[in-house]
């Protein structure tokens, strides 16, 4: 296999990957409920994505960079919507 295709292989599995956040970021949006959503397991999933990308960074690997910088962003904005939902909820 030449590193076009392990490349392309790469790429897509970053974008299967970063893409299984939006259905739950849609229905966030969507519905405003985040009691369901376990904080602990968003956190330990950002954890380990920020670890991917730095690892991604350090061995110059683009579909590793790209694909974790977005997962990243859109698994921290679950986290902080979680972490703002429960807040709001806790206050009142």
């Amino acid at each position: 296999m030449n590193d076009f295709h392990i490349g392309t292989i790469g790429i897509i599995a970053g974008i299967c990957t970063s893409v299984s956040f939006i259905p739950q970021i849609i229905k966030i949006l969507k519905t405003g409920h985040v009691r369901d959503i376990s904080l602990c397991m968003y956190l330990v999933l950002s954890l380990g994505i920020a670890l991917w990308l730095v690892y991604g960074l350090l061995i110059r690997e683009f579909p590793l960079i790209l694909a974790n910088s977005v997962s990243i962003i859109l698994c921290l904005f679950i986290v902080v919507k979680k972490i703002m939902g429960d807040t709001v909820k806790s206050e009142a």
